[in-house]
């Protein structure tokens, strides 16, 4: 999560909130190809993020930014206390912050285990590529995923690997397509069976329709048919149209979706929460708020507890774990625990 702009796109990006809502561009084209047999563990079947026994697994959580605050590791059991079923939780590759080696990463596992979460891992270097100072590629972040499979392998059921979060901001976007396929390949082509998921450009927002014109191409680049798409929700997202156009389009086409983030309010506009939680319980999809505690920067209204006290929901925590729709009333805990 960063705070996004449209870098002065706002009437580029109704242009192509409009093209999105007449149906042009869309993934829907054409339909989604089974998932291939020699996935294991979590996985994509008939546009849906299945566990090995074939239930839907419908991602019901939070983000953690582990990498910042490592010695909050009681943020995992307080999350599942609140309901949770999965927690995504953000690392660093090194290139930007203090790298989490594979001794780390597997201590981040082995918490959503022993919590019986489900354990979303981004590498958040690559935020705003092409326009964020600092953040690095697609292809980087592939690197830091080998560099650290020993803590990987065989916790497919277990762990969704997010190659890297928010991989462009708004800056020739239209370079993510081949990255995130190339991204794509060197993993299944390292050994990684696990599920995939690769977040949007613009931020995570995808306003110029970049990977919901995509989709399906990449998705069937992935010789596993097993990759599950990101996009993240604040103020392009703004009325109920947007964000049901969007995520009905992914689902129309028997695409993979996730809301991978989502705020109630953001420096770039006022984000329709309620809609989001709606549409995402009514088409069965994930949504993962941003997010638990330790934000800063003029969005520490994003925490939903303050001060990592779990006793201590703000108003947006309320609303996302107890409100209509909320964690509490439509998580269901994996088939695996």
């Amino acid at each position: 999560m960063k705070a996004r702009t449209r870098s002065g796109a706002l009437v580029v990006a109704a242009f192509a909130a409009l093209i999105g809502l007449i149906g042009l561009g869309g993934p829907g084209a054409a339909q989604a190809e089974p998932v291939d047999t020699a996935a294991v563990g979590l996985r994509i079947s008939n546009g849906r993020l299945v566990e090995s026994t074939g239930n839907d697994f419908v991602m019901r959580g939070v983000n953690h930014a582990h990498t910042w605050f490592r010695s909050q590791t009681n943020s995992f059991a307080d999350i599942k206390r609140l309901g949770a079923n999965t927690v995504r939780v953000v690392l660093s590759t090194g290139d930007r912050w203090t790298r989490n080696d594979a001794a780390d990463v597997t201590n981040v596992v082995n918490l959503c285990k022993a919590n019986r979460l489900i354990c979303v891992l981004e590498a958040h270097d690559t935020t705003g590529y092409g326009e964020q100072s600092g953040a690095v590629s697609l292809s980087r972040a592939a690197d830091y995923w080998i560099s650290v499979q020993s803590a990987l392998a065989g916790q497919e059921n277990y762990v969704v690997i997010n190659i890297g979060n928010e991989p462009y901001g708004n800056n020739n976007a239209a370079g993510w397509t081949a990255d995130t396929r190339n991204a794509i390949s060197r993993l299944r082509n390292a050994g990684f069976d696990h599920t995939l998921m690769v977040d949007a450009p613009n931020w995570g927002q995808d306003w110029s329709g970049t990977m919901r014109s995509n989709a399906q191409a990449v998705f069937n680049s992935d010789p596993d048919r097993n990759t599950l798409f990101s996009v993240h929700m604040y103020g392009v997202y703004d009325t109920a149209a947007e964000v049901r156009d969007y995520l009905n389009a992914f689902v129309n086409a028997r695409l993979p979706i996730v809301v991978g983030e989502f705020g109630h309010n953001h420096s770039d506009g006022n984000p329709d929460e309620d809609t989001i939680m709606a549409t995402a319980q009514q088409l069965r999809i994930g949504y993962l708020g941003w997010s638990w505690s330790g934000n800063s920067g003029g969005v520490e209204y994003l925490d939903l507890v303050t001060g990592f006290n779990a006793s201590q929901l703000t108003s947006w925590g309320q609303r996302l774990f107890n409100g209509a729709n909320g964690i509490a009333a439509t998580s269901r805990e994996a088939d695996i625990y």
